[in-house]
């Protein structure tokens, strides 16, 4: 029925067939005009206006294909406009099989997202549709197996980071790390602080800067000689609110901090090069004094 609807819009005076959609609302597609389109009808329960919109999107695809993927955006449960908003944010999606969006929404429901997490998700990420399943995979096992994070806290993780599943395992299991080792911080509070929400630059800023001015102390045996701030504040505060409140700091100090961190940290990654280099010229010498004794060796 809806595929019938979008197919009277090409008998509805706007032209002699499907492909012939309006350039603009309201207005003749082919002769740019200004005069009013003909009356049409409106697929899947979208307003005139919402409907235009849609009809607009990726004008080389047919409307039934755009239909097709419109209808199983509405199948997770998003409105009319929350649909229409994710494809206009990302278009790409008009061009995935329709096999391809429901067999992904069913492995994120067989992740633990469901009802009103999945429809977040996927309106915050849309990308989750077409990032390679072996990554979202492989990112699922390293927060299960490395991180121990359990199935709840898991399920939690993805409804309020969806962005982990396209992060590089190596870089998420950094983050992770960071927040473990240095930090002390455990799986429960990572996920009540939405760690993963947080750019890491930006957790180890806060967490340096505070390290530093002697206002948090990485725990020994469970241990601290001072009071640390919870993960939440150091994360969830303003910038303005974190320097004032917790780091007792100017604006100006953090951004001095900032760019010396940032040296820093460039200064390091130079040294370990150098010595991967070294490394590299050490072992090739060693290789060719080795492959000089061996034709010795084979000569006499």
């Amino acid at each position: 029925m809806a595929g019938r609807v979008l197919r009277c819009c090409g008998r509805a005076g706007w032209g002699p067939g499907p492909r012939c959609l309006p350039s603009a609302p309201g207005l003749c597609p082919r002769r740019g005009c200004g005069q009013a389109a003909g009356p049409w009808h409106r697929p899947l329960g979208f307003s005139e206006e919402q409907a235009r919109r849609l009809l607009g999107l990726q004008p080389q695809l047919s409307p039934q294909q755009r239909e097709a993927a419109a209808a199983q955006l509405l199948l997770l449960g998003l409105s009319t406009e929350a649909a229409l908003d994710l494809l206009e944010r990302s278009p790409q999606l008009l061009k995935l099989p329709t096999e391809r969006l429901r067999a992904r929404a069913e492995e994120l429901r067989r992740l633990g997202l469901d009802g009103g997490q999945l429809q977040r998700a996927v309106s915050r990420c849309p990308q989750l549709f077409t990032v390679p399943r072996r990554r979202m995979a492989a990112a699922v096992r390293l927060l299960r197996e490395q991180c121990l994070f359990t199935a709840e806290q898991l399920r939690e993780v993805l409804g309020t980071s969806p962005a982990v599943l396209l992060q590089e395992p190596r870089l998420l299991h950094h983050h992770f790390q960071y927040a473990y080792f240095r930090m002390g911080v455990q799986q429960k509070e990572m996920v009540k602080a939405r760690l993963f929400q947080k750019p890491f630059a930006e957790l180890r800023n806060r967490h340096s800067f505070l390290e530093r001015r002697g206002l948090y102390q990485t725990p020994y045996k469970g241990q601290t000689q001072t009071t640390n701030p919870k993960l939440k504040t150091i994360l969830q505060l303003p910038e303005k609110e974190f320097l004032e409140s917790l780091a007792c700091a100017t604006p100006e100090e953090y951004e001095v901090f900032r760019k010396l961190l940032a040296r820093e940290e460039e200064e390091e990654e130079e040294e370990e090069e150098e010595e991967e280099e070294d490394s590299d010229a050490l072992y090739t010498e060693e290789t060719d004094v080795l492959d000089g004794e061996s034709s010795k060796t084979a000569w006499k």
